[in-house]
This record gives C-alpha cells, sequence and structure tokens, in this order.
C-alpha cells in the first residue's frame, strides 16, 4: 500500500503589481528599486497607505508574499520626512530581528541607525541605541523587562514614536498572548504619557479573523488587508502515512514505523536526488535524531556527503546558529533539520521541498512552513508525515480538513485574571494607575483585590505599587524559573528544562536525551531548580505516571440537552507525579514501576465538560462496567483533536473523566487549559462543541485498529498507562452527546 494518502496541487498564482504610492520619498524608493523591487504588489501598497494615513493596519497573507516592505515603506518615509521619528519593531524571536536588521542595514538608507536591542546587545551598546538609533528592533520580553520599567530612559525615543511594527503577530496566542496584548497597552499609556500617539502595523500568516485578533491584542480597532497579489510557483502537497510494522509477537496489536524515521528517510532521499530540503521537527530531541540519522545513511551510500545535512535548533549558541543559517542559503547544506525556530519570517528562499514531521499544531503553522519551499516561482513540494496520534491519522485520511478551510483564529484572553492582575501591577510599577488605565486595561473589580492583599495602595492621585523592586512576571507562564540540567560529575550545564514539565522529565531515575547523549537524573532539586545527571546508555526507556483530581469551583455558562449537559466553567486542578515505568528499548515492554515522592501540584483554570446521565448510556447500548474504558477513551480522543478548532496543542490542554463525578453526580468529561486562569482554549472549544466533538467521533470511528491505538484513542501523555479504554463504546458515547446537542 502506498504511504501517500492524498495529493493536492496548490496551482500558480500571477502577481499584481500596484504603482508606488504618491506620497513615497525618492531616496526611500530609489533604495527599494536598487534591491530589485521595482513596484510593490498590490497588498503591500494597500496597507502602506492605510498606515501612512494613521489607520492601524494588520497585513495577514501568504509566506515569502513581502509584508516587510508594507511596514518598511510607511516607517523608513517617515523617518526620511520628519529627522526626529523614530519606529519600534517588535518579533517574536531574535533570529527575524536579525534578519530584518540584515534588510535595512541593505537599504543603505541615511540617518535611518537600525540596531537590534535584546538580550544580546551589549551593555555599553545599549547607552548609543537609546540616544541615537530612529529604528529600534526589539521583543516583548525586552519591551517588558528593560525599556517600560525605564521608560525616562526612553523618553525622547517614545515621544517621537510614530510607527510600532508587531511582526508575525498570530504567534502572541494563549497565556503568552493574552501577557503580550497588556506589555502592548503599557506601550500605549507611556507613549501618550509622554505625547505620541503611534500607529499600530501588524504582519501576519494567514489567520482567522485577523482585524479581530489584532484588535484584542493592541486594543485599538484594526482594519485588515488579506489578499494577497504576490506571484506564487505551484506547490504539490503530500499527506503521508508511515507503514505499519509486522507485530513481534502473534497476539500484539501492530504499530507503525516513527514519524521521526521516515522523515529521515524522505531527507535522505532528497539530499541524494540535490534537492535542498528542510525537515521541520517538533522537538530539539527530534530535529538532532532526523540529522544523525540522515547523516549516517548518506556516508554509507556516498561516503562524505552527510556533512551536507545538519540540525537547526533552540539552545545553539547565536554565531553556530548564523553559520548554519548562511551555509543553508549559500546551498552548502542541502538539508537541514530544524524545530519551528526557522518556521518565522527568517528569509530562507531558495529551498526545494519541506517535509513536515507531524503536523505542527495548527493550520497556520502549516501553511507557514510548507511555505518555505519554492525559488522565484518555481514549483515546490512539500510532505506532511503523520506521527502515531489522533489528529495526524485523521489529517491525513480527511485532507478536507487540511486544505477545504480556512486557519484558525489566534486564541488569546487579556481578561484573564491570572494574565491581568500582575500586569496591573507592572503599570503601577511604571507609572500610579488612574480610572482611566483600568478603561484601558480592564480590571475595574481587581484592582481592589490586588489593594486588598496589600500589592497598591490607594491614594488620590491612584493605585501606587508597594513594594521596592519591581513586580516578577513570566511573560511566557511556563509556571517558574526552568530547571537546569547539570551534569553531577563535571558541573558542566547540559540544557534547562521548563518548570511545567519537569516533574515528569527530570524526576530521580528518568532517561534524560542531550545531542544524541542518554543521561539518567540523580536527583531533582525543586529549590533551586537544578537536576544532577550523569552519563548512562541504559536499555530502557522511562514514563511518568501521575494522578489528577478536580473540582468544580463555578460554572460560567452551560445548555441543557436533556440527558446531556455542555458546560463551561472554573475549575480546581491537583496534578501529582506519583511514579514511573522502566520499558524495555524497542519491544516497549514494561520492566517494572517505581513510586516517586514530588509535591502535588494546583492550578485554577478553565474547563469545558459534558455529562451524559447513565440511563441514557445504558440506553445506547454502554454497559456500566464499560463507563470508565468509554469516557476515558472519548477524553483522549477529544483532547487529541481540540486543536483542530483552537490555536493550541496537545500539550497545552489536559483532561479527566470519571464515570461519576462528585460534582456534577454524572458520568462527565473535562478539557481544561493547563495555564492558571484559561487561556481561551476552552471557551473555543465550548463555543464549537458541535463541530470538535464531531471531529473527534469520526477520527475514533474511522481508526483501522480493533481496540484502540496511538492513532485514535490512546495518549502519549497519559498519567494511567492509557488504561482502561473502550474505543467502540466511545463512539457510543459521543453518539449521545451529538445526537443531544
Amino acid at each position: 500500500m502506498s504511504p501517500v494518502t492524498h495529493i493536492e496541487r496548490v496551482p500558480a498564482r500571477e502577481g499584481r503589481p500596484a504603482p508606488w504610492p504618491a506620497w513615497t520619498e525618492p531616496a526611500v524608493r530609489d533604495a527599494f528599486v536598487a534591491q530589485g523591487i521595482s513596484v510593490p504588489w498590490e497588498h503591500q501598497a494597500a496597507a502602506a497607505t492605510l498606515a501612512w494615513e494613521g489607520t492601524h493596519v494588520v497585513l495577514a497573507t501568504g509566506t515569502a508574499s513581502g509584508k516587510s516592505l508594507a511596514y518598511q515603506l510607511p516607517a523608513l518615509n517617515a523617518l526620511a520626512t520628519d529627522p526626529r521619528a523614530t519606529v519600534l519593531y517588535l518579533s517574536p524571536t531574535k533570529a527575524l530581528a536579525a534578519d530584518q536588521l540584515r534588510g535595512l542595514n541593505r537599504l543603505g538608507l541615511d540617518g535611518v541607525r537600525p540596531a537590534t536591542y535584546d538580550g544580546d546587545t551589549p551593555r555599553e551598546e545599549r547607552e548609543w541605541i537609546r540616544q541615537h538609533s530612529r529604528f529600534v528592533l526589539t521583543n516583548p520580553d525586552m519591551l517588558h523587562h528593560s525599556m517600560l520599567p525605564g521608560h525616562g530612559r526612553w523618553g525622547v525615543f517614545l515621544r517621537r514614536l510614530r510607527y510600532v511594527v508587531i511582526d508575525e503577530c498570530h504567534t502572541y496566542r494563549g497565556v503568552f498572548g493574552s501577557h503580550v496584548a497588556h506589555v502592548l497597552r503599557r506601550l500605549r499609556r507611556a507613549t501618550a504619557r509622554y505625547g505620541a500617539s503611534p500607529t499600530f502595523i501588524l504582519a501576519s500568516a494567514t489567520s482567522g479573523d485577523p482585524a479581530g485578533s489584532a484588535s484584542r491584542l493592541t486594543g485599538v480597532p484594526v482594519t485588515e488587508i488579506t489578499s494577497d497579489a504576490s506571484p506564487r510557483g505551484a506547490v504539490t502537497f503530500a499527506l503521508w502515512e508511515p507503514p505499519l510494522l509486522e507485530p513481534h509477537a502473534e497476539d500484539a496489536s501492530p504499530i507503525r514505523r516513527s514519524a521521526l524515521r521516515e522523515t529521515a528517510d524522505l531527507l535522505t532521499d532528497s539530499v541524494i536526488a540535490g534537492t535542498r530540503t528542510i525537515a521541520f521537527v517538533r522537538s530539539r530531541r527530534g530535529a538532532e535524531v532526523i540529522a544523525s540519522t540522515a547523516r549516517q545513511s548518506l556516508n554509507e551510500a556516498v561516503p562524505g556527503l552527510g556533512d551536507r545535512v545538519a540540525a537547526y535548533r533552540g539552545g545553539y549558541l547565536r554565531e553556530d546558529r548564523r553559520a548554519i543559517e548562511r551555509a543553508l542559503l549559500s546551498g552548502e547544506l542541502l538539508g537541514l533539520a530544524s524545530t519551528n525556530a526557522l518556521e518565522l519570517g527568517v528569509d530562507l528562499t531558495g529551498l526545494d521541498a519541506v517535509l513536515i514531521c507531524g503536523y505542527p499544531g495548527t493550520r497556520a503553522s502549516l501553511w507557514q512552513q510548507a511555505g518555505r519551499a519554492g525559488r522565484a516561482g518555481d514549483e515546490a513540494l512539500a510532505v506532511l508525515v503523520a506521527r502515531d496520534d489522533p489528529l495526524d491519522t485523521y489529517l491525513v485520511h480527511h485532507p478536507e480538513a487540511v486544505f477545504g478551510r480556512p486557519v484558525e483564529a489566534t486564541v488569546l484572553d487579556p481578561g484573564n485574571p491570572y494574565v491581568l492582575g500582575p500586569q496591573l501591577c507592572c503599570a503601577a510599577s511604571e507609572a500610579p494607575l488612574t480610572d482611566a488605565d483600568l478603561d484601558l486595561f480592564g480590571g475595574h473589580g481587581l484592582v481592589e483585590q490586588l489593594t486588598a492583599e496589600g500589592l497598591l495602595r490607594r491614594r488620590p492621585s491612584g493605585w501606587y505599587w508597594t513594594h521596592r523592586g519591581r513586580p516578577e512576571v513570566d511573560l511566557r507562564g511556563t509556571g517558574g524559573a526552568p530547571v537546569s540540567v547539570v551534569e553531577a560529575a563535571t558541573g558542566r550545564l547540559l540544557g534547562t528544562v521548563d518548570h511545567g514539565s519537569s516533574h515528569a522529565m527530570l524526576h530521580p531515575g528518568a532517561v534524560y536525551l542531550h545531542q544524541g547523549v542518554t543521561f539518567v537524573v540523580d536527583d531533582l532539586d525543586l529549590e533551586d531548580a537544578i537536576a544532577l545527571v550523569h552519563q548512562e546508555e541504559p536499555d530502557w526507556t522511562t514514563h511518568a505516571r501521575d494522578v489528577t483530581n478536580l473540582s468544580v469551583v463555578n460554572v460560567r455558562s452551560y445548555v441543557d440537552a436533556g440527558p446531556v449537559g455542555l458546560f463551561l466553567g472554573d475549575v480546581d486542578v491537583t496534578n501529582q507525579v506519583v511514579s514511573y515505568q522502566r520499558r524495555r528499548l524497542g519491544s516497549g515492554e514494561i520492566i517494572d514501576t517505581r513510586p516517586l515522592d514530588l509535591p502535588a501540584r494546583e492550578l485554577r483554570t478553565v474547563a469545558v465538560w459534558f455529562t451524559v446521565s447513565p440511563q441514557a448510556l445504558t440506553a445506547g447500548g454502554v454497559e456500566p462496567g464499560e463507563f470508565p474504558g468509554a469516557l476515558h477513551a472519548a477524553e483522549h480522543a477529544g483532547i487529541g483533536l481540540l486543536p483542530l478548532i483552537a490555536t493550541c496543542d496537545r500539550w497545552d490542554i489536559g483532561g479527566l473523566s470519571t464515570a461519576n463525578h462528585a460534582d456534577t453526580e454524572a458520568p462527565t468529561v473535562f478539557v481544561y487549559d493547563g495555564h492558571p486562569g484559561g487561556a481561551g482554549f476552552a471557551e473555543r472549544a465550548y463555543g464549537t462543541a458541535a463541530e470538535w466533538l464531531r471531529a473527534t467521533r469520526e477520527a475514533i470511528a474511522s481508526c483501522g485498529c480493533e481496540a484502540g491505538c496511538p492513532s485514535c484513542v490512546q495518549s502519549p501523555k497519559c498519567g494511567n498507562g492509557n488504561n482502561p479504554l473502550n474505543k467502540e463504546d466511545a463512539v457510543k458515547v459521543l453518539d449521545i452527546v451529538l445526537a443531544a446537542l
């Protein structure tokens, strides 16, 4: 059987040019023409003109459609016509800001003095940038930690600020996006104090409702431009499902060949054929594995050919990353295995093919990665290699869910009290909060609570921050300081793991991989955020087991559908990693289960849940003894399919199912946001419940396995070792729920 389940051909498109806008300064126009841009495309001219007229605008068009020109044109024009004006550019990654700086320097315009201001900028350069640069390129973290708290030192720059450019704005989602929304409100408040009112220009990959998402992010009304007028070569997009392997025992269920091995083989074939290819992988470890597997295969075929493949991921030194980017652009490298660090805007034209190892979580990311292939209008190839996972399996067998649908709307919730509270404290530490500020941020009720807790103090002129230091706020919502992984014998720092994953990944006895070398964890010190490890090559892997308890705090909204209820509300989740299994490498056979003594974690968040009466389940053919397995299987598949409708990843959400929950007094399935106060995903699931649950039912019913597998109802993150699960009855449960809704 062919591994290709579907081939989609996206036709080539002619470009639609437009004349240079009449307001363009000759020097600015000539600089672009000298770079080979003789005229702009229609969407570039339209967005640039709106911004020049003072309208906040978002440009949401495909990869390589020239979004940079749309914001550079009005920004550089402002700097050319007003020698005092300044521009601030924000990007989610340092690599993207560095790439933009290269582009601005190539234009060679006088008096712009562009500069990147980020964590890598030496102290002595920072003072020069504050005083002299008129086009500062930075990121939301630097704006939050350095520029806004030190706004007095940036006063001259802020007073003259004409434009704020927010690049790749679709990446600001969930808790991170909600924090950035308030950082931008703090920026608007600071510029207003200095008498400025900058125009916002946002650039986004194609996304659902870009104007709505951009308005929620900035807090100002935004006009959208979505018609892409740039030329594009044809793209052939294949969906690829790795084949089933022969079971190693007669009664064992068949398993699929891993997506990593399959992608490594495809990358090897591409390089042998001389095709310049990038393979996108979800994890840093995956990028290393694919690159080393491909190098080995290539060296066996043609000695030395393996040198033309490399890995690229976060955690590398800056100079190493730049060297790899240069080698790829020059053609010295033919193949690259990369995390999504190269998905955003960095200019990598000249690639022939893109391999995507596992669905990247959203259609927006999928098209962003696929758009990396295709040089100057040439044909390009993109291949999505499915992992053994419910969502991937569903997509390769339902191509209309990939190709026939608009991309997701970006989900963020600036009203989340766990985001808003700390951000109000940050704003108060920068300048006292007034009633007008509360209209800007929201949070009239929350400010009283912060005052009662002693964090703010009320005075006639407003609310003041009461402490000496600045408020501690983690924009990226990782839940605490990252845990450092240190080799005990040498004291060498190997890497870091985010706080939220440390209990499961770095518990004593856990196997940890770093750059192809295996280590075993000796000790995890949570207070000092450090894990000590030693190098070892065990013939087993480790899998943490956890227990979760959930209680309902309140119901925000519900749908009464007779025997079925659908609810949205606040819940308290208590989770504890209690043990781990050691499993034999290769066969996956369980060697033993060992207990762990780690503290429980508590989370107040937002959940969506449905209840079904026991009578309805029995009438639908589910026996009472099968309630737990049927609900558990439906919960796993529901979590796996939620990324289809919300811009989330299955690791952003959690779930719980029970045959009789104490608070609902009925068989119940809960799905909750894995971030304090919620991230907007549960609300999205509640609002599109019928669509979400129908796709979930389809994914389970159409899977060819007999009793459930990773492609339908088994979960890679299940704390109960995927037990009990009843695939057949999960379909019956969802049929009952969908019929009632």
